[in-house]
Parts: C-alpha cells; structure tokens; sequence
C-alpha cells in the first residue's frame, strides 16, 4: 500500500512537471516574430505567401500576452502598427489554445504544431495558418 501510494505521488509529480516543462517549451518558441507561409482553407484550397510586408510578434509571459502587426525595415529594425491584440493561452481538451479579446470582438485558435521551425494555429473557421520564423533580409 505505502509502496502504491509512492508510485502513485511520483507519478502525479512527473505529470505537473512535464505540464510545466510543454508550456514553458511553448512560451519559449512562441515568443518572437513569425512570418506567414501558408493558409489553408476549409476547402482545402491554399494560399502561399512568398514575402510578407507584416509580419507578427508575440509576448508571452505566462499565461497572458500579447500579439501585434509588425513591418520589418531594411536596417533590421521594425515599424509597429496599430494592431495590437492581448491574448491568453490555455489548455482545453487536450490542446493548447489561444483566447484573444479586443475592444470589438473575441476569438480563439487553436496550436496545432509549434516548435522553434513552425507555428501552425487553426481559426473557429476551420482556416489554419502556417507560419516561420521570420529572418532578416540578407542584402
């Protein structure tokens, strides 16, 4: 019995750590500025995005952030736009998703994969955008 209550402690301990461990994975390669590649619609028609004039950076610390339009410069600096959207980021049946609110509407998406190579998000709408990381213009 004390050997099962043991067992049973450890596991629950290893199970909050490696919760810990994914969320903070996902705040490390959330953070920063991602550039679109592709959108799918619910079709199953798709939209390539060979260069991108604004791209998105997100803030996250802990479970809050924030998300915002971006253009990045030659010089490698960037002009921040006026779009701005706080976000909050929680795990709901098995998925990690992301609750945004501004002053004219709410919406979620969904993570379906991200790493520090790509960011797949799903819209209500069935619309999944793709992203990469964004890289400095080599001139």
């Amino acid at each position: 019995m004390k050997k099962t209550l043991q067992i049973l402690i450890t596991t629950v301990l290893l199970s909050g750590c490696k919760q810990q461990a994914q969320q903070q994975n996902t705040i490390t390669a959330l953070n920063g500025y991602w550039e679109i590649k592709k959108v799918t619609l619910p079709d199953n028609s798709e939209k390539l995005y060979n260069y991108n004039q604004v791209i998105d950076f997100f803030e996250l610390r802990g479970s809050t952030g924030i998300r915002k339009k971006v253009q990045p410069k030659l010089d490698g600096t960037f002009i921040t736009t006026k779009s701005i959207e706080n976000f909050t980021l929680r795990k709901e049946n098995d998925s990690l998703r992301i609750y945004y609110k501004t002053t004219l509407t709410s919406w979620k998406e969904t993570i379906i994969t991200i790493d520090t190579t790509q960011l797949i998000l799903k819209n209500n709408q069935g619309i999944i955008y793709q992203y990469k990381p964004y890289k400095k213009l080599a001139l």
